[in-house]
């Protein structure tokens, strides 16, 4: 007998999944037996198919997309039951974004659910924690995909005969319309949407051939900014990922011809985010990449002329080798910054001579380090008196009192300055948000190494497993596991394999010796 013999779509998928979950099988495959059962009659598709063999309506599937959403601090999607139908009836396909949400509701993968794979996030989807995908500021991740809430675009071959096949299209279905043969919009295909979405992005690019208007370089300039009070707060690789979709656009920009004033303003885009890059790019612990990024970002940063945001790239980069190189490059090239920014009143002018003095106490506690050192601190306490308050305020393009007092605190650990450190170094804790975790938790392992430079082994170490502990998983970056290897390995290296040294190890997973 037929399953699908007298019944509805519903009905029979009913009785399969009911079938499957009294033999145990898994929703995938329970999934599998509807759509081989439902497809013949009915044209079930893969999408639909999972939904029936979870036994649950448009409605839910819809508001778990939409609690993945509000679970990672994200405004809720446009996806609604319409467009969820929409997919299910083939009638039209999610983009890349929302295709990831459903592969992560359902446990699948996007083959599973009768698309063409991988995931955008690389994983299948098929455990029970859904890899997230996003970004700070709710932008589709696909970015030249169709957007979500265009979820027909297509990128356009573009060109002349790009524009031919678009326009062909357009007429056919316009010759359809006229000949009255009553085209529905359910029966569009893919074609005809992508003809709309190329015929759009054409005109997008020969707006921007010609300039760039005023307007989204503002908004261009605003996001800039914001990138800059977010990379203490948001995961990097969220951030990352904003970061470089923007980067791209201006990239883009800075290939067409723009009048004089436009291109400076693109080129200081295009230093600042590549230098927030490669900022981000040390937190994730690729060093190489971040020196790319700051290499770019000083090319920009040369065609504007500008000595504040030059001397900003080149004192940005010296933190590469403070914590993970040679801590005297970082002295040269903090010093090159610290020439670059001259006489200006900018961030760098008193950042470079703070960034000299860290490394000078990376290098040892010796005497003279001490004393180079002190005067450096001094240098960088007289530029901080002639900052701009607006540069006092921006923690990435400016230099604030709280970071002026951390990495004060943190120079003073390695020259010695135990005191001075331990004081400096809880004021400068008071002055962070809990929300700005990067800073706070290295300040709390430079306050660990302070403990151990006055022999508090069990206290210092304490201290750095706390900062460690108190991280989620997707702020606990290499620069700070980084730290904390550091933190273990010093504490052998001064007092051997004691006890609190082989916990800390064992508590962090570390190797033997740090």
């Amino acid at each position: 007998m037929s399953e699908t013999r007298g019944g509805k779509e519903a009905d029979v998928a009913r009785r399969v999944r009911a079938r499957c979950l009294a033999r145990g099988l898994a929703p995938r495959l329970i999934a599998a037996e509807i759509h081989d059962a439902c497809a013949p009659s009915f044209g079930t598709t893969r999408v639909k198919a999972h939904r029936l063999a979870f036994g649950v309506a448009l409605a839910d599937v819809v508001e778990q997309v939409c609690a993945l959403y509000e679970a990672e601090g994200r405004a809720r999607p446009k996806l609604g039951e319409t467009l969820l139908s929409a997919y299910e009836g083939g009638h039209k396909r999610p983009g890349r974004e929302y295709l990831h949400y459903l592969c992560a509701v359902y446990h699948a993968t996007p083959e599973e659910l009768g698309y063409d794979g991988p995931c955008i996030c690389g994983h299948d989807h098929r455990g029970n924690a859904p890899p997230k995908v996003t970004g700070t500021t709710g932008r589709d991740m696909t970015v030249k995909e169709p957007a979500e809430n265009e979820p027909w675009a297509a990128p356009s071959d573009g060109g002349a005969d790009g524009g031919d096949r678009e326009d062909n299209v357009l007429r056919r279905t316009l010759l359809q319309l006229l000949a009255g043969s009553g085209v529905a919009m359910e029966s569009m295909d893919g074609q005809f949407f992508s003809a709309i979405e190329g015929i759009r992005r054409r005109m997008d690019d020969t707006l921007v051939s010609a300039t760039v208007s005023p307007t989204m370089l503002d908004q261009w300039e605003e996001t800039t900014a914001s990138y800059g009070r977010q990379y203490m707060s948001v995961p990097p690789l969220r951030l990352l990922c904003d970061v470089l979709l923007d980067f791209s656009d201006i990239q883009r920009m800075v290939g067409n011809r723009q009048p004089t004033e436009i291109q400076e303003r693109l080129c200081r885009l295009a230093a600042q985010l590549s230098g927030i890059t490669g900022i981000l790019m040390i937190d994730l612990g690729d060093h190489r990449l971040a020196r790319s990024f700051f290499r770019t970002s000083r090319t920009a940063a040369d065609d504007t002329g500008d000595r504040a945001l030059r001397s900003w790239v080149a004192v940005r980069e010296a933190v590469v080798p403070l914590y993970y190189g040679d801590p005297r490059e970082a002295v040269q090239l903090a010093r090159k910054g610290r020439d670059l920014a001259g006489r200006t009143q900018c961030a760098a002018a008193a950042m470079a001579p703070l960034t000299e003095a860290r490394a000078l106490g990376a290098l040892g506690q010796g005497r003279e380090h001490r004393e180079r050192a002190r005067r450096a601190v001094a240098h960088a306490q007289e530029a901080m008196g002639h900052l701009p308050d607006e540069a006092k305020h921006d923690t990435a393009f400016g230099y604030t009192d709280r970071q002026f007092i951390f990495h004060t605190g943190d120079a003073f650990v390695g020259v010695g300055e135990v005191d001075d450190a331990h004081r400096l170094l809880a004021d400068a804790l008071d002055g962070y948000a809990m929300t700005e975790r990067l800073d706070r938790t290295l300040i709390r392992f430079a306050q660990a190494r302070a403990h151990l430079a006055t022999g508090e082994v069990e206290q210092g170490l304490k201290t750095g497993l706390a900062a460690i502990n108190e991280l989620p998983d997707d702020h606990r970056t290499d620069i700070v596991l980084h730290r904390a290897r550091q933190l273990g390995s010093a504490a052998v290296a001064q007092y051997g394999e004691v006890r609190a040294a082989r916990e800390y190890r064992e508590a962090l997973a570390l190797p033997a010796g740090g």
